[in-house]
């Protein structure tokens, strides 16, 4: 296997921000703010079936990548390589993403446009898993807090350009419709700007073994590595336990913040966009400059302050009445989200050995998603039984807190020791 990077690779670098910068859109314009908002306006009965029908959509996606990840992480340590198994994933997305095109409003493209979202949702989540593990190869450790923030960076700014250009589409086009042109431009998005990754990024050698060989073998590593989660690794086991929780409810947050607006402050699909364009540019600067006090400070303890940032700014959001302090509140939410995202991503690699780093990865994606089917079915169903969205949206903030007091008992300094290499 590579050992970890010394010196920095530009080139590399920069072709590995990009990639976060080309497939960002869909987790943009589908999942949370354009897409999410069409289907519970114009493709769902109505709004308050929409919420929940999307909710059990996003949790079925997260259900299943929860279970994929770890092994597809474990498989890929195995055998060697990381960029075949993104060179199949980014294909599924973009088709899944184009075939949106195809739904029309009217209840009976529910299942349909359900259907694009799940398959894309898994194939872009796990992405994740061999894309976060190439982080450890690009830097030294003294760097890995910029990099991975500068990363996250780059995604919100791609989001955020794909959101204006889909802004200036539905500015010119006064046909509703044209919003199911947002699938078709983020699968040419991703098409155009992740080739840079496996043209520029070294990938880690093949261990000429088969794929059925690598299965077998990554099955096994990664049952001997969930033994030693209970023992030797006991600090990875309870970071991952924390951020389980954190994540799942900023990512629900994510996966309901167009839809929220919409419902409770009645903004037009215009509104919601340019809420999400300010969104996005506000958490890429977070991520960027809350990559400068991981590096000085720790990653725990930036994860532990932007936490706190998005409760106070979450818990405001849930009483106010006026958009204006919507706006405010959600910026300010906004500029936490990133840095959460990124030194958490930092912290992994800091406390794990090399030589299990994408398996890890699978683990750590599988600690986003083990539980994030209850993040949106809890509330998508609190949502309905209320009748109220502020109070669905409530749910996920105790989520958060739980994290966020879990995550006071992790060590940023481990003393494991190294594993042999498979």
């Amino acid at each position: 296997m590579r050992a970890p990077a010394t010196q920095l690779n530009k080139t590399a670098i920069i072709s590995w921000c990009l990639f976060d910068w080309a497939i960002s859109p869909f987790s943009v314009l589908i999942t949370t703010f354009v897409f999410a908002t069409y289907f519970t306006e114009k493709i769902a009965i109505n709004k308050i079936i929409g919420t929940t029908q999307w909710g059990e959509a996003n949790g079925l996606a997260g259900l299943i990548i929860a279970l994929l990840s770890p092994i597809f992480g474990a498989i890929s340590d195995c055998e060697g390589r990381r960029k075949p198994w993104l060179g199949l994933l980014v294909p599924i997305m973009c088709v899944a993403s184009a075939a949106l095109w195809f739904i029309r409003p009217g209840s009976d493209y529910v299942s349909w446009a359900l259907l694009f979202v799940i398959i894309g949702t898994i194939a872009e989540e796990i992405c994740a898993v061999f894309y976060n593990s190439m982080l450890n190869d690009l830097a030294p450790k003294s760097f890995l807090g910029r990099l991975s923030g500068w990363g996250w960076g780059s995604g919100y700014i791609g989001g955020l350009a794909a959101l204006l250009l889909a802004l200036n589409v539905l500015i010119f086009n006064k046909n509703p419709e044209a919003i199911r042109f947002c699938g078709p431009l983020v699968a040419i998005w991703a098409i155009v700007f992740s080739w840079p990754l496996f043209v520029f990024i070294p990938d880690h050698p093949s261990n000429h073994i088969s794929y059925l060989q690598a299965s077998r073998s990554g099955f096994k590593s990664l049952a001997n590595t969930l033994r030693l989660l209970k023992g030797e690794y006991k600090n990875i086991l309870i970071f991952l336990m924390a951020r389980m929780l954190y994540i799942d409810g900023l990512v629900t947050v994510f996966a309901f913040g167009g839809i929220y607006a919409a419902g409770v402050f009645n903004m037009t699909m215009a509104e919601v966009i340019g809420f999400g364009i300010s969104m996005n540019a506000v958490a890429g600067l977070g991520a960027a400059i809350f990559g400068w006090l991981d590096d000085k400070r720790g990653p725990k303890l930036t994860i532990l302050l932007t936490l706190l940032l998005i409760l106070f700014n979450g818990l405001g959001i849930l009483v106010v009445q006026s958009k204006l302090w919507f706006w405010i509140l959600g910026m300010g939410l906004s500029l936490g989200i990133g840095p959460v995202q990124a030194a958490s991503r930092s912290l992994l690699i800091r406390i794990s050995p090399q030589n299990l780093i994408t398996e890890l990865f699978g683990l750590y994606n599988f600690s986003g998603k083990a539980t994030s089917f209850l993040g949106p079915w809890i509330l998508g169903w609190t949502t309905g039984f209320f009748k109220s969205q502020r109070i669905g949206l409530s749910t996920v903030f105790f989520m958060m807190a739980a994290g966020g007091i879990l995550l006071t008992f992790v060590k940023q300094k481990t003393n494991w020791r190294a594993v042999p290499d498979k």
